[in-house]
C-alpha cells in the first residue's frame, strides 16, 4: 500500500491491462492477481469489477460495455496523474478487450500519455476455455472473428468469414448473437453450410468457468436450428473439414482437429450437405 502511495506522489503513474480469464479465480494467472493487488485504480466494465474482491484503498471506475474508448481515455488520465491502475477484461484483454481500446486511445489522445508505463497482462480467453472443455478441436490451424457489427460492417465479416471457410480453418465466433442482432448467428451458420457437410462438429459453449456452464457438441445442421439459443455469453466453434468426434457412450464425445492436413482446401470446401 505504501509503495502505491509513494508512486501517486511522485506523479508516476503505470496503466496495466488485465485478463481476468473466463470466469472462475483459480483461472486467474498469479500475475495477473499481483496487479489487481498493487492497483490503486480499477477500470471497467461494471460486471468485471463486480468479480474482484477490492482492498482498502482501491477505487473502482465502473462503466457500461459500449463506451471501451472513454473508459481507455478515463484510465489513461487517471495514470498521468500518478495512480496505478488496472483496466480489467474478461478472458484475455488482447482478444476482441480492452488492450486494443487503450492503445487506441493513447495513439488519438495526449502525446504526454505516451511516455507512460503501459503493460498488458493476459489471460485464458473463451476460445481456449472452451476447447480445453471440449478436448482439441483447435489442434490444427484455426481463427478467431466477432461477429458482432458494432465496430465494422456485416459485409466485413462475412467476407471474412467466406476467406476462412475457403481456406478450412476451425472457426471461434466471438460476439454470436445479442438483443440487438438476434440473426446474425444463424446467417453465419448457414454461411459455413454452404461450405462445411451437415455433420460437421459444432461447439456451443456458455459461461464456461461459471457456475451456469453449459456446452454443447452438435452437427452444423443441428446447430443452425439452435442459433437461437446462443447469446454473448457463448462461443461457438465451428470445425473444420478434419475436425472429429471420438464417441464415449453415454458421456459427451470429445472434439478434435489433427494437426496433418492430407487435402487442400479446395478439396474440402465444396458446399456439401
Amino acid at each position: 500500500m505504501a509503495k502505491v502511495e509513494e508512486k501517486a506522489k511522485a506523479g508516476t503513474g503505470s496503466l496495466t491491462v488485465v485478463g481476468l480469464g473466463p470466469g472462475e479465480a483459480h483461472w486467474l494467472t498469479p500475475a495477473a492477481q499481483a496487479v489487481l493487488d498493487a492497483a490503486s485504480d480499477l477500470v471497467g466494465y461494471g460486471p468485471y469489477l463486480d468479480r474482484i474482491a477490492a482492498r482498502e484503498g482501491q477505487t473502482k471506475h465502473a462503466s457500461d460495455n459500449r463506451v471501451e474508448i472513454d473508459r481507455a481515455g478515463h484510465a489513461l488520465r487517471l495514470a498521468a496523474e500518478g495512480k496505478t491502475v488496472a483496466v480489467v477484461s474478461g478472458g484475455d484483454p488482447g482478444v476482441f478487450a480492452m488492450a486494443a481500446a487503450v492503445f487506441e486511445a493513447l495513439e488519438a489522445g495526449d502525446p504526454a500519455w505516451r511516455s507512460l508505463p503501459i503493460t498488458v497482462e493476459p489471460g485464458i480467453t473463451a476460445m481456449l476455455a472452451s476447447a480445453a472443455k471440449a478436448g482439441a478441436p483447435l489442434g490444427g490451424d484455426f481463427c478467431a472473428i466477432s461477429l458482432s457489427d458494432n465496430l465494422k460492417p456485416w459485409e466485413v465479416v462475412t467476407a471474412r468469414l467466406e476467406a476462412v471457410l475457403a481456406a478450412d480453418f476451425v472457426i471461434c465466433l466471438y460476439n454470436p448473437i445479442s438483443k440487438a442482432r438476434p440473426w446474425q448467428l444463424r446467417e453465419a451458420l448457414e454461411l459455413a453450410a454452404r461450405h462445411r457437410s451437415a455433420q460437421t462438429p459444432v461447439i456451443f459453449a456458455r459461461a464456461v468457468g461459471r457456475a451456469d456452464e453449459g456446452l454443447r457438441i452438435l452437427t452444423l445442421a443441428e446447430a443452425v436450428e439452435a442459433a437461437a439459443s446462443a447469446d454473448m455469453a457463448t462461443l461457438v466453434t465451428i470445425g473444420a473439414s478434419s475436425t472429429r468426434l471420438i464417441a464415449r457412450g453415454e458421456e459427451r464425445p470429445w472434439v478434435y482437429t489433427p494437426r496433418s492436413v492430407t487435402k487442400s482446401p479446395s478439396a474440402t470446401s465444396q458446399g456439401r450437405t
